[in-house]
């Protein structure tokens, strides 16, 4: 052998093998032992951990997604259930001694001006008056519930695209005759009467005895959290003569012909009212006007502003992972620096052992983020089970967080793996 190449051999004939299974010279036992130290297995306390990390980061954003589109599905199916093209008209507010009282302080609509909506606003399919009348205690035999109570027209169930589930609904004859009747939200009559058929039965509102006509099908709550469930409908002009003895009305609840007709509807009765009440260029409206779907519509944009926000956390915590997987496949370098360099030293060429440590890295990341889908998909079941929520499972979100997670751990991988692909095999050989 050339004195020089025996000079620079890391294992001389003398010594041991620089990574071969042999035992300690103290060791007695009969079980063989390794210098080599361990590959990157599942065993690694570092890779458990890692691994941890993805698996929490992927699920957070699967979980987080599904929740939130849940979430703007509810929200989506209530300002629907308020009525499509539904709008509402309110008095004007009052100022007294320097304080505003707000809308609807002031008497400023009357039942004339619903009518005159209707003939004159081709625009508006229908309008009825609103007679809110505040909350009731009101009284079955010995059953009583506090509820809201409020007085309005024929076309209400209409505009409101809503439905009677039993019984019916009162008529335009018992408008004008302003009858004692009543039509019953769900809550109202689960709470006053159970099992028991409310149909014909007689309530009390207040010092006011009413015959239930009717109860209304469920619509659950509203997008800022109301139960809509929870009301009694009477005809306005019962609340004006019999309840409040008020010849006023609290709003117009009124209805576009379709979505595209609601800007125009409203264009027309602004003018209108504003002709109506007399109201100069330079004078402010004494009546504001809001379209239903719009109220609840800011709720909508909050649901679907905070899975992104907590989406993009949760994505900026995968990429804290990546970092974490670069540290796990430097420490692998480090402990393997002599197994590469034998490699190295056996023929292996410098892209063999770069593609072997970027397979690590990119199964390190894929299995984290495969279980990570499972996970998250079992969690945004049990939180729509939990709360009711629809399940929507976005299917390209789940495919792009797998392979976010794939491009993280290819990202982070690839410094190690080009740094121990360099490494030159003498020096790799004689590492301790």
């Amino acid at each position: 052998m050339d004195v020089g190449l025996a000079a620079y051999h890391p294992c001389p004939p003398h010594a041991r093998p620089p990574c071969a299974f042999r035992r300690h010279d103290h060791d007695t036992s009969t079980h063989g032992h390794t210098d080599c130290p361990p590959r990157l297995t599942a065993e690694h306390p570092a890779f458990c951990i890692d691994h941890a990390g993805v698996i929490i980061e992927v699920a957070a954003v699967i979980a987080i997604l599904a929740i939130g589109q849940g979430a703007q599905a509810v929200i989506r199916a209530q300002i629907a259930s308020l009525g499509s093209h539904a709008f509402v008209i309110q008095p004007g507010a009052m100022t007294q001694s320097g304080v505003q009282y707000g809308w609807g302080s002031r008497t400023t609509l009357r039942v004339p001006d619903v009518q005159a909506i209707l003939n004159e606003c081709l625009a508006v399919a229908y309008a009825t008056p609103l007679v809110r009348g505040g909350d009731f205690q009101v009284v079955y035999t010995n059953q009583n519930w506090p509820t809201t109570v409020q007085g309005t027209g024929v076309e209400y169930l209409t505009i409101r695209e809503w439905a009677v589930a039993a019984g019916e609904w009162f008529t335009s004859q018992e408008v004008d005759a302003a009858s004692t009747v009543a039509v019953l939200g769900e809550t109202v009559r689960a709470k006053l009467f159970g099992s028991v058929d409310p149909v014909g039965q007689i309530i009390q509102v207040g010092t006011v005895p009413f015959r239930v006509m009717g109860v209304l099908e469920a619509k659950g709550q509203s997008a800022w959290g109301q139960d809509q469930d929870d009301i009694i409908l009477i005809p306005y002009t019962t609340m004006q003569k019999k309840v409040w003895k008020w010849t006023g009305i609290s709003a117009i609840l009124a209805a576009a012909g379709s979505n595209t007709e609601l800007p125009q509807a409203i264009e027309q009765v602004t003018a209108l009212l504003r002709q109506r009440h007399r109201l100069q260029p330079w004078q402010e409206n004494d009546f504001s006007i809001q379209p239903l779907a719009d109220m609840a519509a800011a709720e909508e944009e909050s649901t679907r502003v905070m899975p992104l926000l907590l989406g993009s956390i949760a994505s900026i915590s995968l990429l804290v992972g990546g970092i974490g997987i670069m540290n796990i496949m430097l420490v692998s370098v480090t402990e393997r620096t002599r197994e590469i360099g034998i490699r190295l030293a056996v023929g292996a060429k410098q892209k063999d052992i770069l593609w072997q440590f970027l397979v690590e890295a990119l199964t390190l990341s894929l299995s984290g983020g495969v279980v990570g889908v499972v996970l998250g998909l079992a969690g945004s079941q049990l939180v729509s089970t939990t709360v009711g929520w629809p399940l929507l499972i976005n299917w390209s979100a789940i495919a792009l967080a797998v392979a976010f997670s794939g491009a993280v751990g290819i990202f982070f991988g690839f410094y190690p793996a080009r740094k121990v692909a360099q490494l030159d095999p003498i020096q790799a050989l004689r590492y301790e």
